[in-house]
């Protein structure tokens, strides 16, 4: 077992500059953006408004809940058009655990 721990810890230590910026990817899970909230609590507020307000109808409603969730899509789109992720490693990093 101890042979086994030394081999992946020279493994980790010879891996390549590049391989280790490889594995790591500059922009966050979505969930852990303010943006992402940012979204869940504008989104809430107009649905919200939408029920206690008699001047906001049901298809303004929804119109601006669209245009809010395209913004932020948009947004995670140009967020993420910078990084060099490949979508092959796995984005919670589960195998270095």
């Amino acid at each position: 077992m101890a042979a086994t721990e030394t081999a992946q810890q020279r493994r980790r230590m010879n891996a390549s500059s590049s391989e280790a910026r490889r594995t790591h990817d500059e922009t966050k899970l979505s969930l852990k953006t303010t943006e992402f909230w940012a979204m869940v609590a504008v989104i809430a507020a107009i649905l919200i408004a939408t029920w206690l307000s008699d001047s906001l109808d049901d298809v303004r409603a929804w119109t601006l809940v669209a245009a809010v969730a395209i913004g932020y899509m948009i947004s995670r789109g140009l967020a993420k058009s910078g990084t060099k992720y490949a979508g092959s490693e796995d984005p919670l990093d589960r195998d270095n655990r």
